[in-house]
């Protein structure tokens, strides 16, 4: 048996002309002409629609839309007490603690006593120097009674001699008129009565001077001893304030001291705390310092509720860019507050109704305001752009936008320059 091969399949061409093999050429030619031809032209389309290309989950994308803005600040808040003051040392001495750190106190309960022997000392002086005043001042009383008693007999005495000169002048005028005496007798009483007179008015100008005179120094006596008096007093409020009172109900502080310690004048020694009034301190960025305004309404938040408080306090300087305020609760605060508890607070600054808006985002400082890059299909276009108010998560859109436009509000740092940039992913 034979094996057939494949001698009956093949069949002989006849040599191709050379003008059909120079069009084949041609043809092939022109294919890959056209071929480079479409290369170019998408790459020409992709040059013009960006001349770079960035992936899209480099950038954040959101959409310009018509709402309200709610301008806020929220901030993390240390809760303080408002009313915690420290109590210093009214003078040098050993110290002796009645308390300790964190004691519940009430008011007027004595906290610390200071042992000052020289303060003692100095009252116990200036004591007896008022106690010798007033006894200076009490003399000058009794010496003024007594020169104004002597005045006043000298007054009725001469009082009395005028009334006698009076009746014998009387006597003498009836008699001479009955010719029992002479002329010269009833001349010599005139002259006695003219003499009453003048003593009775001497007298009674001596009285009116004893008298101001006496009580000028009764005055002048009474004064040292009041003056005296006042620096007794001020010497025993110092002894007083030897022992240290708690100025309200509350808890014992921070004890700065240790017992039976020499400290000096005006050293600070313990703090009271106020548990009853609390407010929260934050710290906000300084942008928003310049809105903050006392009497701002705010929102406080402690486990899970939500209690209402206001401004009360805003720094007027700022430390590491950052601006402290103080709020306050008020209507109630919430129970069981303790020292240095951290609230979450929020602030409202104000509301816009009803304004274009976008995610707040890095663009606004990396375009200025002035500008951001808004999507056109699968392209950023850098369009100028105004930006109006911002809050924490949005910021107003003044010109530029219509609601529905899609802006890149996160990684156009990374576009440079570039007047559009292919979004590739979109």
């Amino acid at each position: 048996m034979s094996i057939r091969d494949t001698s009956a399949q093949d069949h002989v061409l006849a040599a191709t002309a050379p003008n059909a093999r120079r069009r084949r050429q041609w043809m092939l030619a022109a294919a890959g002409g056209g071929t480079l031809l479409l290369a170019s032209a998408w790459l020409l389309a992709g040059w013009s629609s960006g001349g770079r290309s960035l992936d899209a989950s480099r950038v954040r994308i959101a959409t310009v839309e018509r709402g309200d803005l709610v301008r806020d600040i929220s901030a993390d808040g240390r809760v303080i007490a408002a009313n915690s003051p420290v109590l210093y040392a009214i003078a040098g001495g050993t110290v002796t603690l009645k308390v300790v750190a964190g004691d519940a106190v009430k008011q007027g309960q004595a906290l610390a006593e200071i042992d000052s022997p020289e303060l003692r000392s100095a009252l116990a002086q200036e004591q007896a120097t008022l106690a010798s005043l007033e006894a200076e001042a009490g003399r000058a009383a009794l010496d003024a009674r007594m020169t104004r008693a002597n005045a006043r007999k000298l007054l009725d005495q001469a009082q009395i001699d005028r009334q006698a000169a009076v009746r014998d002048l009387e006597r003498n005028q009836r008699a001479f008129d009955g010719g029992a005496v002479a002329q010269i007798d009833v001349a010599r009483s005139q002259d006695l009565l003219k003499k009453a007179d003048l003593g009775l008015v001497h007298a009674r100008s001596d009285f009116g001077l004893q008298d101001q005179g006496a009580g000028l120094d009764t005055r002048n006596k009474r004064l040292l001893a009041d003056r005296q008096r006042a620096v007794v007093a001020e010497l025993q409020r110092q002894v007083d304030a030897l022992t240290l009172r708690a100025p309200f109900d509350g808890q014992v502080g921070q004890v700065q001291v240790a017992q039976r310690a020499n400290v000096a004048i005006n050293a600070p020694l313990l703090s009271v705390v106020d548990l009853s009034r609390f407010e929260v301190e934050i710290k906000v960025p300084e942008s928003f310092a310049r809105d903050l305004a006392i009497g701002m309404p705010a929102q406080l938040e402690s486990n899970g509720k939500t209690f209402a408080g206001a401004v009360s306090a805003v720094s007027p300087e700022v430390v590491s860019g950052e601006v402290t305020g103080r709020l306050r609760f008020k209507d109630t605060q919430p129970p069981g507050l303790r020292q240095n508890q951290r609230l979450s607070a929020r602030i409202v600054l104000d509301t816009r109704r009803n304004v274009l808006m976008v995610e707040r985002g890095p663009f606004v400082e990396t375009g200025g305001g002035n500008s951001a890059y808004v999507m056109d299909g699968s392209v950023a276009v850098k369009r100028p752009m105004r930006v109006g108010a911002s809050s924490l998560n949005a910021v107003e859109i003044v010109d530029g936008a219509q609601p529905g436009d899609r802006i890149v509000v996160s990684g156009s740092d990374q576009f440079g320059d570039a007047q559009r940039i292919r979004i590739s992913g979109e």
